[in-house]
């Protein structure tokens, strides 16, 4: 079996077993066990929940360094437009671009410029009628993970077109090796991340067979030596070249609004698309021709790898988009981009039966009845003081072998009280006891 990469992984020094994790997990993958945290890596969709509302820091994200571009001989970067909102008292993304040059990048191409190019690869797909509708955005990799783990009947209704950084990748890299004569393999490209998902679609891809990515920065880890940068500039030779409908990508919505429909439902947030896509998996949203679902809070902005608060960003992210120089892809630019690229989406995407008790059908059926049982036992009230999410996984988790009853509180007390009971029973039966004193009196 494939091993599964993660980029959210836990520091088991800060973890102090307080349980906020468990409860906030979309997909059910964290135990507390012993006093302290774990992962199921299987079920992980590196959504970055767990980083957002611990409260010790014990979840974080491994991304790649900023010292790491320097292995490349020449090195690309590629900013997610949430960067741009990143920074006060900037009116003109070029300066931003200008300070990523400085930072050591021989080249910068925009990731809001692969939006465009996706918003235009997507309209063509929203003309065939024989698509399965809503078509799901597939540019947010969390989502996309969490319908293999929680939705896989709604797999064919992810749209299958590549994300906006793996487009701008080959078009970076490819026009850069074209313009200086270099081999493709001497240079870096590296996303400048707002979160988790990102780094680990670059090591793990879906629906593709590598990445044409070499590595992730976060923003947080680039922040600090590109502001510092941005403030010492000269001239620089630097094209802003994406349109506002690109840049607005990182907001919520950014994606829809760039495509022009009306039935559209744009949703933040990974437990409200985690509602939304209940509604479409029972067909009640049969009128939706696109649903573009974000795991972060406002977006991108609300990345748990940013520095600025998710609103500020948001705010400065529409200023600056109405600034934007860049126009929208043509029809002739997309014709030359598409024998140019691989736009599409290569490999079918997986469904990831992580949540399924057994191959067995009948071994699952007994399961499954063990598992109700076991947990109309429970007291339901689902507080996670055993460690598990809820009285339901927990009773799934004794099922599968990883928990005992006695891991619940409650059935703890009870089974102390009868034994507490059980051994007054037994010590007034032994000579001496108050049983044998009353039958001597």
């Amino acid at each position: 079996m494939k091993e599964y990469y993660h980029s959210v992984t836990l520091r088991k020094d800060k973890c102090r077993g307080c349980t906020n994790c468990i409860k906030r997990c979309p997909t059910e993958a964290i135990r507390v066990r012993d006093g302290k945290a774990r992962i199921i890596a299987e079920r992980c969709i590196d959504c970055g929940e767990c980083i957002r509302v611990c409260p010790y820091h014990a979840k974080v994200a491994v991304t790649d360094s900023l010292s790491s571009i320097e292995k490349f001989r020449y090195r690309i970067a590629l900013p997610a437009p949430t960067l741009y909102g990143q920074f006060k008292n900037v009116d003109d993304i070029k300066v931003i671009l200008a300070g990523l040059k400085k930072l050591g990048f021989d080249y910068v191409y925009e990731v809001a410029r692969g939006a465009d190019y996706v918003t235009a690869f997507v309209r063509e797909a929203l003309k065939d009628p024989n698509r399965k509708r809503p078509l799901i955005s597939s540019a947010c990799p969390a989502i996309v993970r969490l319908i293999q783990v929680r939705f896989p009947e709604l797999i064919d209704n992810i749209v299958d077109v590549d994300s906006p950084m793996e487009i701008a990748a080959q078009l970076a890299r490819t026009e850069f090796c074209e313009k200086h004569g270099v081999k493709p393999q001497e240079v870096g490209v590296f996303f400048i991340t707002p979160c988790a998902a990102k780094m680990t679609s670059i090591r793990n891809p879906v629906g593709r067979k590598e990445s044409s990515v070499d590595g992730a920065i976060s923003i947080q880890e680039i922040y600090g030596p590109l502001y510092n940068q941005m403030n010492n500039l000269k001239e620089e030779d630097v094209v802003q070249m994406a349109s506002p409908f690109g840049v607005g990508w990182a907001n919520s919505g950014g994606a829809c609004l760039s495509l022009g429909i009306d039935s559209y439902l744009a949703v933040d947030g990974i437990q409200n698309v985690i509602r939304v896509l209940e509604e479409i998996e029972d067909e009640k949203l049969t009128d939706l021709e696109y649903f573009e679902g974000l795991a972060c809070p406002g977006g991108c902005v609300g990345g748990p790898l940013t520095v600025e608060n998710g609103f500020v960003a948001k705010n400065r992210i529409r200023k600056l988009s109405e600034k934007a120089k860049g126009n929208p892809v043509s029809e002739k630019e997309l014709q030359e981009v598409a024998q140019k690229i691989q736009w599409r989406l290569d490999e079918k995407i997986p469904p990831k039966p992580v949540m399924k008790l057994d191959d067995d059908i009948v071994e699952a059926m007994r399961k499954m009845e063990m598992i109700e049982e076991i947990y109309n036992s429970l007291p339901g009230l689902d507080c996670g003081s055993c460690g598990s999410p809820s009285c339901r996984t927990l009773a799934e988790d004794i099922v599968r072998g990883f928990a005992s009853e006695l891991d619940c509180v409650f059935k703890l007390r009870e089974k102390v009280k009868q034994l507490a009971q059980e051994m007054i029973e037994l010590s007034e039966k032994i000579p001496g006891g108050k049983k044998e004193n009353e039958r001597q009196e």
